[in-house]
């Protein structure tokens, strides 16, 4: 009898392995195994290169608590020679900084907006060449505050319009273009510039903004070369942990003063926090197309993600922290407070924690879970900012499917993926009066390049740029 068991599980488990293993060689590598951006080295790059460094060499850092808008007056200044058609051709309208421009068409089709950013962060630490030099190196690099975040679009989408102004073209449809001052710190430009529209009754048909770009290996163990488009943005979340004491001399302390509570909460948070992972149906689509181009190990699990899905929720922070937040709602701490003098115990104590929360444990539930367990801890929670997560974009919708034939016209043989957007954008203003607000820049960048977004050393290839010029011309001529 206890043969004929051992024998039985030893066959279950031969075909469970068989099933596993054709499952996996099923998934062939792609095309996208093997494509290689080329760079164009030509006079289209250098032209668009040093108009590009023009708008770099403007510093237009952005700060909650800075109300002057001058620099950005003097960047549309910039704009204004760079673009001349654009600028006489288009309607324009300015939102104490923020530019929207529309561009009027024949009435055949709904209309769509492309939008980037003006605004950057500050640039601190050492640079290879001074954030806004705008400097253009000799492998045809151009370095700067901006250049991808989110300048370089920027300069794509003008150029685009001002190409097919020149030709004569005019769109089925009207088409916009926005650019806020104040992206990076949430402020006013975008819900301004969306108050506008909604007054016009306007209803887009596709919002374009920034977002996933085009690189090499997008995910840890993934060869080939992909697009990645967002169409899921999570919402966001600034708390304040706020613990009380006596205060006192610090040289006589108490148990448990205000930053060991602290300190005990954040470590019990880093160690587990109270969030749960799920493979939500965008995320399940992106490993669907990324799969065939892994590695055999990373294949095998992940073409049977209905064995192997329980254990990837564990395991994913360890492969991929990117990816893990994906799966669920994040928390960092940021800043933290105690007393003012280095001998006095404070009466009050805090830290301050950002939050990026994923649909199927929303705003309300992820911050009522997180009191909780600060309250095990006697600290009280108080909500700075939140927001709520955006709309999921259908990626077997008319709108991704125009996005991704116009990557694959221009970037024969890159793979296209949908993916969370674990960032922020402008775009989630837009969901009253656009069902279809995708997140991508077509842009070319490598790994550096995406590491130098808010970090030192920021620059783009000035060859990428001809490719960003074209997508966006072929979707306006589409």
């Amino acid at each position: 009898m206890t043969g004929s068991i051992l024998l039985g599980i030893f066959i279950i488990i031969l075909v469970l392995a068989a099933i596993l293993v054709v499952r996996t060689c099923s998934r062939q590598p792609t095309e996208a195994m093997n494509a290689i951006v080329e760079l164009d080295k030509g006079p289209r790059a250098q032209e668009y290169g040093s108009q590009l460094a023009k708008m770099i060499q403007k510093e237009t850092v952005s700060s909650r608590f800075d109300s002057d808008k001058t620099k950005y007056y003097e960047f549309h200044e910039i704009l204004e020679e760079l673009f001349p058609l654009v600028h006489k051709t288009c309607e324009k309208h300015v939102f104490n900084g923020s530019l929207l421009f529309k561009w009027s068409g024949k009435g055949k089709a709904e209309p769509i907006l492309l939008m980037s950013h003006q605004d950057v962060v500050e640039a601190n630490g050492s640079w290879e060449h001074e954030p806004f030099s705008g400097y253009i190196d000799g492998e045809g690099k151009l370095w700067g505050r901006g250049t991808v975040d989110t300048k370089g679009s920027l300069y794509c989408i003008f150029r685009s319009v001002e190409e097919l102004i020149s030709e004569g073209f005019q769109p089925e449809g009207d088409v916009y273009i926005a650019s806020s001052c104040t992206e990076e710190f949430s402020g006013e430009g975008a819900p301004l510039t969306v108050e506008y529209l909604k007054n016009q009754g306007i209803k887009l048909s596709l919002l374009i903004d920034e977002g996933g770009m085009i690189m090499e290996e997008p995910i840890g163990g993934v060869k080939g070369t992909y697009a990645m488009v967002g169409v899921l943005e999570k919402g966001y979340g600034d708390l304040k942990f706020i613990a009380k004491g006596k205060g006192g001399h610090a040289s006589a302390p108490d148990k448990n003063t205000p930053l060991v509570r602290l300190g005990k909460f954040i470590t019990d948070v880093e160690k587990q926090d109270p969030f749960t992972s799920e493979f939500n149906p965008t995320v399940l689509e992106m490993f669907r197309r990324v799969t065939p181009n892994m590695n055999f190990g990373m294949k095998l699990v992940f073409s049977n993600l209905w064995l192997f899905k329980p254990l990837l929720k564990k395991l994913m922070p360890v492969i991929s922290p990117p990816g893990a937040a994906m799966l669920h709602t994040t928390i960092a701490f940021t800043m933290a407070k105690g007393a003012d003098g280095l001998n006095v115990l404070p009466q009050e104590a805090f830290v301050t924690a950002n939050l990026r929360f994923i649909p199927h444990q929303s705003t309300d539930e992820s911050i009522e879970l997180i009191s909780e367990k600060a309250k095990r801890y006697d600290l009280e929670t108080e909500v700075i900012y939140k927001d709520y997560p955006c709309p999921v974009v259908n990626y077997e919708g008319d709108a991704f499917k125009k996005v991704e034939q116009a990557i694959h016209e221009i970037y024969p043989g890159v793979g296209v993926s949908p993916y969370v957007m674990t960032g922020g954008t402008d775009a989630k203003y837009y969901k009253d009066i656009c069902d279809n607000c995708i997140r991508f820049a077509p842009l070319y960048i490598n790994k550096q390049q995406y590491e130098s977004i808010h970090g030192v050393n920021e620059n783009i290839y000035i060859g990428a740029l001809p490719m960003g010029v074209d997508f966006y011309k072929k979707i306006i001529r589409n």
